[in-house]
This record gives C-alpha cells, structure tokens and sequence, in this order.
C-alpha cells in the first residue's frame, strides 16, 4: 500500500492506516507551516512535520503543495487530506472565504491537481461541516458526489463535526462515492479520557476528587469554553495554543493538558510530542484528524 497525503500535518493518516490494519509500504507527505517552518534550523516544514518524523522516520516529508511534481506518484493506491480549513470555517471572523476562490480554493485545488495526475485507487478529503453552502456544492460537483457527515462525537469525547467525500476507482477512470455508515457511538464524555491525577503532568495541582468528579455537579457552560467532567469537549482548534479548554468539576477549573487533548483526537498514548513544545503540541492536535473516524472511512473503501 502506498499513500500520498497532502496537507499531512502530524501524521494522522499514517495512524489511521495503522489502526485500520494497514502498514504503508510507502508514505509520502506534503506539509508546509509556513508560520513555524524556518529553513537555518531542525524544522524545514514546520513543527507538525517534525513531531511526524519523530514519531515516524519513514515518512517522505516533502513541503510545499504548491512545488509538488505529482506525477511521481502514478502508481500509489491512496491520496488522502484535508486542505486547511482556517479561511472557510465559520470561526473565521475576518476575511473568511466564501465563495470558489481565494487562497483556501487555492489549496483545495492542489489537493484535485494530485488527484488527476496521481490517479489513485482510493481518495479521502476532508473539511469543516461549517464551510459556506457554495463552497461545499464547488467541492461536491469537482468529485461528483456529495461529502457524509461524521460528527467525531461517535467515537470521542468531543463535538467534531466533519465533511469527507470518500472515492473509489472504477474501471473507466471515474471515481463513486464510498459507501459509508455512521460509526458506532461509544458514549464518551471528558471522565472517560481526563488522565488519572498520578499521571498528570507537574503542572497540574488537582484533587483527586476534582478529577473523578460528581455527577450532580452543574454549571452553565453554554457561553464558555469550560465543560463538566459529564460532558462532551466542544470542538478543539488550532488556536487553543494561546488558551487551551479547561474541565471544571466541583467548583475547580483547570486547563486540558496535551494528553487530554490527544485522546479526544483518538490519537493513542506512545504518540510523542517532546520534540515540541506544549503550545506546538495543542496546534498541532486542533489542526488534525480524529483518527478513529479516519481509521473507518479507509476500512470501509477496502472493505
């Protein structure tokens, strides 16, 4: 198996293949942080480029979309990413994209310029459920069919809605949809993944009775980035590096910390993100993939 992913960040594809029961033979990966990328040192493309090699040495980092020559890539079985969604999400106050154009589109159209050269057997694109209704139909009618909905929600303790358009090969050269069902709901809420207090990091002061919590404790959380233990995470981002969401439980708040963040991205425990700092770490996790949504959509193309 051979896999192109654009747009790779911190390699949650690798480790969704991984929990599907693939291990790619080849993994070539397009990832330019042009924010954090600084050519004079250890990190050319970017801190998510470099948590993903560390974890990973395998990987072909290979930079800019832009600069790709795609066609090496004739005979690989996958292409698979999700263009930053940072100027088509609803949270994007200033300037957000609404329309087929700008440089949102621009990626996007990177991502369909390897999809025609590559020609690969199996596709995966993904974005944000919050994309302008003109923006979602120009992507539906560049593929041919329309995107299902995944709210991570299903197998995590966060609120994540997603779009993914899901393609197959036919003999002809056209792509189908996949047919995909909803995953099975595990019933997560943040009890299920905050850590035991004897594992939290040094930086964390909380009770044990402010971790296990108290299940007739309530808050009004609906304007606020806090949650109860019984409840879902809202919807973690790239820029929690400044302020990342907190947990409150019996009148006591404190932050997520990276592992937390982790889990609720499904991402699983020997995943290592020492090489970067906490804050890298928290963007890096906001701008992924939940991996367990991601690990089902590839089990149902092969399947």
């Amino acid at each position: 198996m051979k896999v192109l992913s654009l747009f790779d960040g911190m390699a949650c594809g690798m480790l969704a293949f991984q929990l599907a029961g693939i291990k790619p033979d080849r993994y070539v990966a397009y990832e330019y942080d042009i924010e954090t990328a600084n050519e004079k040192k250890d990190r050319p493309f970017g801190f998510a480029a470099k948590v993903a090699s560390h974890n990973f040495p395998m990987i072909e980092q290979c930079g800019d979309v832009f600069k790709a020559d795609y066609m090496n890539y004739q005979d690989f079985d996958w292409l698979i990413g999700g263009s930053p969604c940072t100027y088509w999400s609803i949270a994007q106050k200033n300037n957000r994209e609404t329309e087929a154009s700008g440089l949102g589109w621009e990626l996007f159209c990177q991502y369909v310029r390897a999809l025609h050269e590559v020609k690969p057997k199996y596709f995966l694109y993904e974005n944000n459920k919050s994309m302008s209704k003109e923006i979602r139909a120009s992507i539906t009618a560049t593929f041919g069919f329309e995107p299902i909905g995944i709210n991570s929600s299903l197998v995590s303790a966060q609120n994540r809605q997603r779009l993914y358009w899901v393609g197959k090969q036919n003999e002809d050269g056209t792509y189908s949809k996949v047919d995909i069902e909803q995953p099975d709901d595990r019933k997560l809420l943040l009890r299920n993944i905050v850590l035991n207090i004897d594992l939290v990091e040094k930086k964390s002061f909380w009770s044990e009775k402010a971790i296990l919590g108290n299940e007739n404790t309530t808050y009004n959380t609906s304007k606020s980035r806090l949650r109860t233990l019984f409840q879902k995470s809202p919807t973690i981002c790239a820029r929690d590096w400044k302020d990342p969401k907190s947990v409150i439980q019996d009148g006591t708040k404190r932050k997520l910390v990276v592992r937390e963040y982790a889990r609720l991205q499904t991402v699983p425990e020997w995943y290592d993100f020492s090489v970067i700092s906490d804050s890298q770490a928290y963007r890096c996790l906001g701008n992924g993939w939940t991996i367990e949504v991601i690990a089902h959509l590839i089990k149902s193309a092969i399947n």
